[in-house]
C-alpha cells in the first residue's frame, strides 16, 4: 500500500465522518464510528449479511499507522478508504478527548429481529428503555462474554451507534447479532413464540435468582429483559414476562447497577444451560 497524502481538515470525507456525531446523520447514511485498535480490528474482520466489509473508510495518523500497520493493512486490503491525517483532524472525527490514532467510519451491521427468532436462540438479552448509552455498550459486552446468541434493544432504548455504546462494548457489537428498535411487546412475543422463556430483571422481582438456579428451571431457551437505569421496568412490561426475578442482595449494599446485574442473570443462565460432565 503508498503511502496516502495527509488529508485536510476541510476536505468532505472529514465533513462527512464529522457529522456521525449526530444520530440523525448516522440514521440518514447508515454509518457509524468506530474508534482505537480493538474497535477497528473487530470491524475490519467483520461482513455484513451480503459479505460486504463492515469497514468503509479509516482515518489514521501516521503515527498510529506504523503502530498498527497490520490494521491498516487488513483495512486497505479489505477495501476500505485509508487516510492519513493530522491529530486535529483526528480530534474532529474522534469522539474522544485523548483520540488512539485510529477512528472507523462503518456501515450499520443490525440485524432484523425475524433472523435473530429464525436462528432459534438459547439466550438473548433484551433492553428496554434502557437509554445511557455506556450501560447498553456495557450489556451488550457482557452478553458476549456469556455467550448470549443476540441482543435486542426496543424502540424506547438508546441508540446502538451512539459512540459511547460503541467504545462501551469494546468490539462486542461486531460479535453477535443485535435487532434495534424493537417494540418491547413484539420482541416478548416473538421470543416467546419462538419457545423461549421471558425473564424480567427487577431488584422488586418475586423470584430470586438463587432460587430460580436451585430448581432447575433456567436450563431452557431464555430471554432477560433489563429495564430503565433509573425506574427499572414499567409494570406493564413486568407483566409480559413468565417471571420477574430479583439478584439477590446478601450484603449491605442498596442495589447493583444495570451493567452489573445483567452480568449476573446472563452468566447464571449461561451455567444453567452448560452441559454438565459425566465425569
Amino acid at each position: 500500500m503508498g503511502t496516502p497524502e495527509l488529508i485536510s481538515p476541510r476536505s468532505p470525507r472529514v465533513v462527512a465522518a464529522r457529522r456521525l456525531a449526530k444520530r440523525n446523520f448516522r440514521g440518514k447514511d447508515r454509518l457509524f464510528i468506530a474508534e482505537g485498535p480493538q474497535a477497528v480490528r473487530e470491524a475490519v474482520e467483520h461482513r455484513g449479511s451480503t459479505g460486504e466489509p463492515t469497514l468503509v473508510e479509516l482515518f489514521t495518523t501516521v503515527e498510529a499507522a506504523e503502530r498498527y500497520a497490520g490494521i491498516v493493512e487488513a483495512a486497505h486490503a479489505a477495501g476500505a478508504r485509508v487516510h492519513h491525517a493530522s491529530d486535529a483532524v483526528l480530534a474532529e472525527v474522534s469522539q474522544t478527548v485523548t483520540p488512539q490514532g485510529l477512528v472507523g467510519v462503518c456501515r450499520f451491521l443490525d440485524s432484523p429481529f425475524e433472523e435473530i427468532l429464525a436462528a432459534e436462540p438459547k439466550l438473548v438479552a433484551v433492553l428496554a428503555h434502557v437509554r445511557d448509552p455506556g450501560n447498553a455498550g456495557t450489556v451488550l459486552r457482557c452478553a458476549d462474554a456469556a455467550g448470549a446468541d443476540a441482543v435486542v434493544l426496543t424502540d424506547a432504548s438508546v441508540d446502538l451507534y451512539n459512540p459511547k455504546s460503541v467504545r462501551a462494548s469494546v468490539g462486542s457489537l461486531f460479535h453477535l447479532p443485535v435487532a434495534v428498535g424493537v417494540p418491547v411487546e413484539q420482541a416478548v412475543a416473538g421470543l416467546k413464540s419462538a419457545g423461549v422463556r421471558i425473564l424480567a430483571a427487577d431488584g422488586a422481582g418475586e423470584q430470586d435468582l438463587d432460587d430460580e438456579l436451585d430448581a432447575g428451571t433456567m436450563g431452557g431457551p431464555t430471554a432477560w429483559v433489563f429495564g430503565n437505569e433509573a425506574w427499572g421496568l414499567p409494570e406493564e412490561t413486568r407483566a409480559l414476562a413468565d417471571a420477574v426475578v430479583r439478584v439477590p442482595i446478601h450484603g449491605k449494599a442498596e442495589s447493583l447497577n444495570l451493567a452489573t446485574a445483567a452480568a449476573v442473570c446472563l452468566y447464571a443462565s449461561a451455567r444453567a444451560q452448560r452441559p454438565r460432565s459425566s465425569v
